[in-house]
């Protein structure tokens, strides 16, 4: 990231390598997939899963449903107050380390960033 680059700015798309499906009841569900050394020991002796299923609920949904390759940080921003109102406050701090999560786990791939109009 260059110092002079604003993450607001950023455009993000979902992971092209990403499962996921959307739920009867509206909710955004990602298949991730428990790979590596420790997750094969504790599948084995632990029963855990081979595959996660996790589930994001409220703003991340509809901020995971924002995510198009064409709109940048701060226009997600702008529909999640729209649709939020006050319940979104504070509002950019939120929405940035939330897309920086999503972007860590791999849900999320940047693309670009938005040219000055």
């Amino acid at each position: 990231m260059n110092n002079k680059d604003n993450f607001l700015d950023y455009i993000f798309e979902i992971n092209s390598d990403l499962n996921w499906t959307i739920s009867s009841s509206g909710e955004v569900i990602v298949e991730m997939e428990n790979k590596g050394f420790t997750n094969r020991i504790a599948q084995k002796f632990f029963k855990k899963p081979a595959v996660s299923h996790i589930h994001l609920q409220g703003m991340g949904n509809f901020i995971f449903g924002c995510v198009d390759g064409k709109r940048s940080v701060f226009e997600i921003g702008t529909l999640l107050k729209e649709e939020y109102g006050d319940q979104a406050e504070p509002l950019y701090e939120r929405l940035c380390l939330y897309m920086k999560q999503l972007q860590n786990t791999g849900f999320i791939i940047k693309i670009g960033i938005k040219e000055k109009e």
